[in-house]
């Protein structure tokens, strides 16, 4: 599912003296499919552009069109937008309220009104895609979980509904090294499976080079700078110029060189520099 963003504005508090703006003449293009890195320092504009794309703010100015739809138009239901657009918050898991798991994630999928037959199928689905037993944990209270398994059930509410687009503003964030990779292993595999448009926002720039198709960095209410990870994290001065840096096994290669270590100054993952090393050794050896 496609989205074209053209010309988006979005002020806060406009005409009065608190009066910002979060978005500024905002245009690009996502594919069908895609999964995007949303990155940016705190107030650039990251999450206002996120629920722009769902709905929860309407744009000063400009359009959001979602597979040929302008969502921005008044006659657009957004009930309709947000069952194809699913959006999960930092902290998810504040937003649960039921007395079951199953009831919490099946939240969603009754008020799309479903059959109980296809509400449970929608649940089972979801809870096997962030790897919780359906058998096990369904009627169970959620706040008897873990902090990172609260998450989950957050998570699969959103899942339950199948959006085309998934949007997730720091899905990681407060959770322990553990949970996190969990987390992030199973929406990337989310990704592979159901072939969906994803969006992620983080401020961790390992994550986003291990698992997105494409950076947009956002500055000031506008986009900075758009590619390749490779694109993106090669333009090291400009990313620091506006707060932010690259991954630091990025710098650490690049900090070799001063010791006479040449290696490709491109490495974004710890599985690249370890297989660079290993051959900058073999090299070594054979010389």
């Amino acid at each position: 599912m496609p989205i074209k963003i053209e010309n988006l504005t979005y002020i806060y508090n406009p005409r009065s003296p608190f009066e910002s703006r979060a978005l500024d003449d905002v245009s690009l293009e996502i594919n069908d499919g895609e999964f995007i890195g949303l990155i940016g320092h705190t107030g650039s504009g990251k999450s206002t552009l996120t629920q722009q794309l769902n709905g929860l703010l309407k744009p000063t100015s400009g359009r959001i069109i979602i597979n040929g739809a302008d969502i921005t138009d008044k006659s657009v239901k957004l009930a309709e937008v947000r069952k194809k657009v699913g959006l999960v918050f930092q902290y998810p898991e504040h937003q649960l309220f039921e007395e079951t798991i199953y009831k919490d994630i099946a939240f969603g999928p009754i008020n799309q009104g479903l059959s109980e037959a296809e509400v449970e199928e929608r649940v089972r689905e979801a809870m096997a895609l962030v790897m919780l037993p359906f058998d096990e944990l369904k009627d169970r209270s959620p706040f008897e979980l873990s902090g990172g398994q609260r998450r989950r059930v957050a998570i699969a509410g959103v899942l339950a509904m199948r959006p085309e687009i998934l949007i997730l503003d720091e899905p990681t964030a407060g959770l322990d090294p553990k949970g996190r990779d969990e987390i992030l292993e199973q929406i990337k595999t989310l990704h592979q499976q159901a072939k969906n448009t994803v969006i992620l926002v983080s401020h961790s720039m390992e994550d986003i080079a291990r698992l997105v198709d494409r950076i947009i960095v956002m500055h000031r209410g506008k986009v900075a700078l758009t590619g390749t990870a490779r694109e993106v994290f090669k333009e090291v001065e400009k990313l620091e110029s506006i707060g932010l840096g690259i991954p630091q096994i990025t710098y650490l290669m690049k900090k070799l060189k001063e010791y006479d270590i040449h290696l490709r100054e491109d490495i974004l993952t710890i599985e690249e520099a370890r297989d660079e090393i290993m051959k900058w050794i073999r090299s070594k050896k054979n010389a």
